[in-house]
């Protein structure tokens, strides 16, 4: 009789193995580290929340990364609820890390672009992280190869955009190559898509410059390679997201591989985010799937996109409320050198869906 608990916990193991529990972007329950943890000695390591033990190894080995990627973790979070913040699904489930819901634990369309922010995000924050001198352990990016143009010369510090890979690819992928957790064609569609955000991190690289000589005249102009903003990454993936191809896993010659379900014919494209299940239409709330659904959500009564009262409210009506908004306003620049300005109040009619 005593056994039976043990039983219990071996059977609900392998079940979640079987449902391809998302250990892979379990790490970002880092979001919510408390400030008092110092993180400044390799006992730390084991009292954060959500990490395998392959990342608790590379945070004894690489301590000086971690609030690096505490960081990125909290970054993930934000550009993925503002990506989202005008659609059905808006990723607040990304903050019940590391206990998600289906919407995440599943192969979806959501959780192929949560991986895929996931891995850019980390890989951006340990590249900025090095330019702005604060890892020991790199320092500015190479300069390139390549001649800067007439006019332009390479200096200034760029983004180290191979450490940051290296070091990032380390440690977000570190969870799908434990052996015996969840199905291998998960593992497969979470290692695709996180390649997908580092090649969009890749894309992302642009030369920037800054202007030399005698008032202003932009004689001479010192250039690096630098990132966009995250931001602008998480837009790319979310257009990626919109158009992700629904995969199977079936066998190609002597292995199985990812193939695109309606189009077996060709490969999986390296650009392209994949899912494996379908998601709902997050209309209604449903936890067991991970949908909140979008009761109260504020609508866009003018718009013709996702966030139009129509598309956002699943055709159930929305009700109108106003607003009181304070504004500055009236303002006057003195010389020199201030701006004083008005406090105005103005009534705004708002929208929520029923």
């Amino acid at each position: 009789m005593r056994a039976r608990p043990q039983v219990c916990e071996a059977l609900l193991f392998a079940l979640a193995l079987q449902t391809g529990v998302c250990y892979g972007i379990k790490w970002l329950a880092l979001s919510k580290t408390p400030a008092a943890l110092a993180l400044n000695q390799t006992q730390h390591c084991k009292q954060l929340e959500g990490l395998v033990s392959a990342q608790v190894q590379l945070c004894r080995s690489n301590l000086e990364l971690m609030h690096t990627i505490v960081h990125a973790a909290r970054e993930v979070t934000k550009a993925c609820r503002r990506a989202f913040a005008d659609m059905r699904w808006n990723c607040s489930s990304i903050e019940l890390a590391p206990n998600y819901l289906l919407d995440l634990e599943r192969g979806t369309r959501e959780s192929a672009f949560v991986y895929a922010l996931s891995a850019a995000t980390i890989s951006h924050a340990i590249a900025r992280a090095c330019t702005s001198g604060d890892l020991p352990g790199c320092s500015c990016g190479p300069v390139p190869g390549e001649p800067p143009g007439p006019g332009n010369r390479w200096g200034g510090c760029a983004d180290n955009l191979s450490y940051g890979l290296l070091m990032g690819a380390k440690f977000s992928d570190a969870p799908m190559k434990v052996k015996k957790t969840g199905s291998q064609a998960n593992k497969l569609m979470r290692l695709h898509n996180s390649e997908v955000g580092r090649q969009a991190l890749r894309a992302s690289l642009e030369m920037k410059c800054k202007c030399h000589g005698v008032s202003g005249s932009c004689s001479i102009r010192t250039c690096w390679k630098g990132l966009q903003e995250l931001r602008d990454v998480a837009a790319d993936l979310k257009t990626r997201y919109l158009s992700a191809t629904k995969v199977v896993h079936r066998p190609m010659g002597t292995r199985k591989h990812l193939v695109p379900k309606d189009l077996d014919i060709r490969p999986v494209k390296d650009s392209e985010l994949v899912y494996l299940q379908s998601s709902p239409d997050f209309c209604m709330k449903n936890e067991k799937v991970g949908s909140h659904g979008t009761q109260d959500r504020q609508c866009n009564k003018t718009s013709n996109g996702s966030d139009s009262c129509d598309l956002m409210c699943c055709g159930r009506g929305y009700n109108p409320y106003t607003d009181r908004v304070v504004e500055r306003c009236h303002c006057k620049y003195h010389w020199c050198c201030y701006v004083t300005c008005r406090r105005c109040e103005r009534t705004v009619e708002r929208y929520v869906c029923k």
